[in-house]
C-alpha cells in the first residue's frame, strides 16, 4: 500500500508541472509561490503528526473513501481540460462560453498537490530528527519554488509539442484515477456479490436500454428529416 501511494503522489506531483506547460510564465511563479508558503508554513502542523498516525489514516476506511471523491473530482476535471483542448484544436470558430470554460480549466492546476507537499515536509522532519523545524521546513519551501518552475520548464522543453503533452496528461491521469481506486478502496468491497442472477433487474435493466435507445433513434431520424426539407425547400 506505501508503495501505490507513493507512486500516486509521484504522479500527482509530474500531473500537477504538465498542467502548467500550458499556463504563462507568471502563473506558473504564482503556483511555485503558494506551494512555497503552504510548504514553509506548514511546519507546526507537521511536528505533530506520527508515522503510528499517519499509518491510521491510510487504513481509515471514511478518511480514504473521503479522498477518493476529491481525487476522482481533481481527475474528471483534467480529463475534462483534456477533451475540451482537443476539441478546440480540431474545430473551427469556438463559442465565447466554450473558451471561458477552457481558460477556466486550464488555470486550474489541481489541489491534490497540496497533500503531497505536506506528506513531503513530515518524511522529512522525520529524516532530520533534532534539526529546527522552521529550517526544514522553509528549505523545503525554497526546494519547492525552484522545482515546480524548473520541472514544468523541463517537461515543456522535452515535449515541445502540446497535442503530446495533451495526451500524455491524460493518460497519466487516468493511471493516477486507477492507482487512486486500489490506494483508498485497501482491499474491500462496496457491494457484496451474489451467485444468482436476478432475472427482474436484468430484464428491466435490458428494457431501459432498448426504450433509449428506440428514443435515440427516432431522434436521429426526426434530425435528419428535418436537415433533409431544409436542405431541398428552394429558397425564395
Amino acid at each position: 500500500m506505501e508503495t501505490v501511494v507513493l507512486v500516486l503522489m509521484i504522479l500527482v506531483s509530474f500531473n500537477f508541472m504538465l498542467k502548467l506547460t500550458y499556463n504563462k510564465w507568471w502563473w506558473v511563479v504564482l503556483m511555485a509561490g503558494v506551494c512555497c508558503l503552504f510548504s514553509g508554513l506548514l511546519w507546526p502542523v507537521a511536528i505533530e503528526q506520527s508515522k503510528t498516525q499517519i499509518a491510521a489514516w491510510l487504513t481509515n476506511p471514511t478518511l480514504m473513501l473521503d479522498t477518493s471523491v476529491v481525487l476522482t473530482i481533481e481527475v474528471g476535471i483534467q480529463m475534462a481540460f483534456c477533451m475540451l483542448a482537443a476539441h478546440i484544436r480540431s474545430t473551427g470558430p469556438i463559442k465565447r462560453r466554450t473558451l471561458w470554460t477552457y481558460k477556466v480549466l486550464r488555470a486550474f492546476p489541481g489541489v491534490l498537490i497540496f497533500p503531497v507537499l505536506f506528506s513531503i515536509l513530515v518524511e522529512l522532519i522525520f529524516a532530520f530528527p533534532g534539526k529546527s523545524f522552521p529550517l526544514i521546513g522553509w528549505s523545503m519551501a525554497a526546494g519547492v519554488l525552484v522545482l515546480i518552475p524548473l520541472g514544468s520548464w523541463l517537461i515543456k522543453w522535452s515535449l515541445p509539442e502540446k497535442d503530446l503533452r495533451l495526451e500524455l496528461l491524460f493518460l497519466s491521469n487516468a493511471l493516477v484515477a486507477i492507482l487512486g481506486v486500489i490506494a483508498t478502496v485497501n482491499g474491500r468491497t462496496a457491494v457484496k456479490g451474489v451467485s444468482q442472477i436476478e432475472w427482474g433487474a436484468l430484464a428491466g435493466i435490458v428494457c431501459i436500454v432498448a426504450v433509449g435507445a428506440a428514443l435515440g433513434l427516432g431522434l436521429r431520424s426526426l434530425r435528419l428529416r428535418r436537415q433533409i426539407k431544409k436542405s431541398t425547400t428552394p429558397r425564395i
